[in-house]
């Protein structure tokens, strides 16, 4: 393992070992396939341990209602990332708040190691695209 001074030198020697989360879970609904948690996490988990940081969750609540913290900790430093992401309730009970606290550790994760979902959109979206008026 390479020592970092702190949490931003060695996030960015992580980042730049990891690839896109896989989008290998399918959504039935929009019938399209979406990278899920665990996804992310096997996107994100190697190259992170590998340079010293671990990751966690926390759920906590405050005035402002209940959220999930992620955590990027680097042990050698001290140093750490947090974000906080809302949970916001599709249901209020527990299968409501595991969905929610699914979704905020996804995109806490996503946000703090700036890793992305595979693009598959890019050929869709430039083959959609307004044509462009080329009078002048």
């Amino acid at each position: 393992m390479t020592e970092h001074k702190n949490i931003y030198s060695a996030l960015a020697a992580a980042q730049s070992e990891m690839g896109p989360a896989v989008k290998d879970a399918n959504n039935p609904h929009f019938k399209s396939k979406y990278a899920d948690l665990s996804a992310v996490v096997d996107a994100v988990r190697p190259a992170l341990n590998k340079n010293g940081i671990a990751f966690f969750h926390i759920p906590s609540q405050s005035d402002f209602g209940h959220f999930m913290t992620t955590v990027l900790a680097h042990g050698a430093s001290g140093t750490e990332i947090r974000a906080d992401v809302p949970l916001i309730l599709g249901k209020n009970d527990m299968q409501g708040y595991k969905s929610a606290t699914t979704y905020a550790k996804r995109i806490g994760l996503e946000s703090t190691t700036g890793v992305a979902p595979e693009d598959d959109d890019g050929n869709a979206a430039a083959a959609n695209a307004p044509k462009q008026n080329k009078t002048r």
